[in-house]
């Protein structure tokens, strides 16, 4: 089992129809189901933090970090004050 896990859930992902900790059977379904999650969140998101992909073993680990251009304004998920 394939996991997809998002570290850090901010408004815009609690919002979204994401959910964290889907599972997969295959390594494939898994990684082209985290790269269409990250790309959508890197460019749907309100670009006040950037999203990565990495892999460990059997999960596929979303991370959030700043968004490497400033943005103004705020997806509201009460974490970027």
């Amino acid at each position: 089992m394939y996991v997809i896990n998002v570290n850090k859930e901010c408004g815009c992902f609690k919002k979204s129809i994401y959910e964290n900790n889907m599972k997969f059977d295959s390594i494939d379904e898994a990684k082209l189901q985290a790269d269409l999650m990250v790309n959508y969140m890197n460019s749907k998101f309100c670009h006040k933090h950037g999203f990565e992909l990495s892999q460990n073993d059997k999960t596929l680990q979303i991370t959030m970090g700043e968004h490497a251009q400033s943005s103004s304004g705020c997806c509201g998920g009460g974490h970027c004050s």
